[in-house]
């Protein structure tokens, strides 16, 4: 990878198709991968109990536990198929048009093999007619080409509605995706405001949206969070490809530089982290019919340090303000209670910066046919691009018309830079894409708690500056400690 004029390489937003199809050989070699393999191999960790260190945490899948999964997987949409007469298949849907996001999933999953015949991945949203979402429930099909029907054969044309189980029954869009290949060195993006210059270290403070950086990469904190289990640590989350080198699971994480590269303090040590989570576990129901069908959730946890200053951290976001509690997604909730709703998000790279979620479980395939789900499709406004290389971990907030305080609903893992672009609307070019992890989901994988107040974190900062300065007494009473050996009398 290229190095910038600090001596940093950097792991870009960006994905590439290679990084998920090593998965199953990360499986066994997760302690013994060079740095150049990073980009390729990511760590698939479950849900699971774990003990709170300065390593970071990984739980790996056993063999069994897949098998039994796929059996399962197996059982259920075979069940789901008898709920769907033959003769309903090809037909005018005639029942219930889809209303929530667990519907357009399950009408999704049951027809993946047909859909992905013809795709290059598919989403669930509304559909979108020159750029704009219309509040048409569809299934997003994502084709290389769009061409009028005249110019395909009847086997190459897709339905225009597609029935599941029950008879509920949602639209199909075909959306266009220019693939650019796989990921090429591009120049890196800068922009320097006086927005961007405070994240990266001109201000005194450091918080959702500052810089963080190790010896090899940096990206973005994404919010301050306190653990739920163990002493409840205070620390912050940010994407797992951004804190955690699998050569050195004492990963240590620095802002706004680590001192060999800049001027930076220490501001602690991975503890758990995370990169794929089995769908079942992650949505609650098998969302893919492949037997093995994984979600990206990329974030780490890192604790502040004992010694680190925490008068220096704050819940405020930069350029935002206050936030709000987090946007629970719920799978059974309207379509509309997600999709077309406006979203900021504040990085070290690009800033501010505004944008629309265009869709959600985007499902794609590697080259070896295992089925990865990404949560969110971030489109820009403007045909601005939403995020830039090193925003990775980006918090992504809800904006409300009713004036209400923005509220978190995840974090930016990736984008699509130099990977491709969605082709939205007529006549304009293709546009920027990216992707994001849902936090409400990823908070409760990692056992979190999302601190959203100044004065929220009061109180943890006293406990924070009780425990450095108990720890202190302790090491001076030690250092001066002094053995008195009686003589025998």
């Amino acid at each position: 990878m290229e190095r910038n004029r600090l001596g940093l390489r950097i792991h870009h937003s960006g994905s590439s198709q290679s990084e998920e199809s090593a998965l199953d050989l990360e499986r066994n070699y997760c302690n013994h991968l060079p740095w150049s393999s990073l980009s390729q191999l990511q760590p698939f960790a479950s849900g699971g109990q774990h003990s709170e260190s300065n390593a970071a945490y990984f739980s790996w899948p056993t063999l069994s536990r897949l098998n039994d999964a796929a059996e399962d997987r197996a059982n259920y949409f075979g069940n789901l198929q008898k709920g769907l007469l033959p003769e309903t298949l090809g037909r005018s849907p005639t029942g219930q048009q889809a209303t929530t996001l667990l519907e357009l999933m399950t009408i999704r999953a049951f027809h993946s093999k047909i859909l992905r015949r013809f795709s290059l991945g598919t989403a669930i949203g509304f559909r979108i007619q020159r750029g704009i979402l219309t509040g048409i429930p569809a299934i997003l099909v994502f084709v290389a080409r769009k061409v009028h029907r005249q110019w395909l054969s009847h086997v190459q044309c897709l339905p225009e509605a597609l029935e599941g189980p029950g008879g509920v029954w949602c639209d199909v869009d075909v959306v266009e995706f220019s693939y650019y290949g796989a990921p090429a060195a591009t120049p890196k993006e800068q922009l320097y405001t006086e927005l961007v210059d405070g994240l990266r270290g001109s201000d005194p403070s450091i918080g959702s949206g500052s810089q963080v950086a190790n010896q090899e990469t940096y990206g973005t904190l994404g919010a301050i969070v306190k653990s739920r289990t163990g002493n409840r640590q205070v620390g912050f989350l940010t994407n797992r490809h951004v804190a955690v080198d699998l050569d050195y699971p004492n990963q240590k994480m620095f802002h706004p530089l680590p001192p060999s590269l800049g001027p930076g303090v220490y501001l602690g040590a991975v503890e758990r982290a995370t990169s794929f989570i089995t769908d079942e576990l992650w949505y609650g129901i098998f969302a893919g019919t492949n037997p093995e069908t994984f979600v990206r959730a990329d974030g780490a946890f890192i604790p502040f340090a004992v010694d680190f200053n925490m008068n220096n951290v704050t819940t405020t976001v930069k350029g935002v303000g206050e936030v709000g509690d987090v946007h629970i997604i719920d799978l059974q909730a309207p379509i509309n209670s997600l999709i077309g709703r406006q979203v900021v998000k504040v990085g070290r790279s690009s800033g501010l910066t505004t944008g629309t979620i265009m869709a959600y479980a985007l499902e794609y395939n590697d080259e070896k046919g295992i089925c990865f789900f990404t949560d969110f499709l971030v489109v820009g406004e403007n045909q601005q691009t939403f995020d830039l290389e090193g925003d990775s971990g980006s918090l992504i907030l809800l904006t409300d018309q009713n004036g209400e305080k923005p509220r978190p609903v995840g974090i930016i893992w990736g984008g699509t830079a130099n990977r491709g672009r969605l082709k939205l609307k007529v006549g304009l070019p293709p546009e920027n894409w990216t992707s994001g992890v849902d936090l409400g989901r990823l908070l409760d994988l990692l056992e979190l708690d999302l601190i959203t107040t100044n004065e929220g974190l009061q109180g943890l900062r006293f406990r924070s500056n009780l425990i450095f300065f108990s720890s202190y007494i302790n090491a001076f009473i030690f250092q001066n400690s002094f053995v008195c050996v009686c003589p025998h009398i």
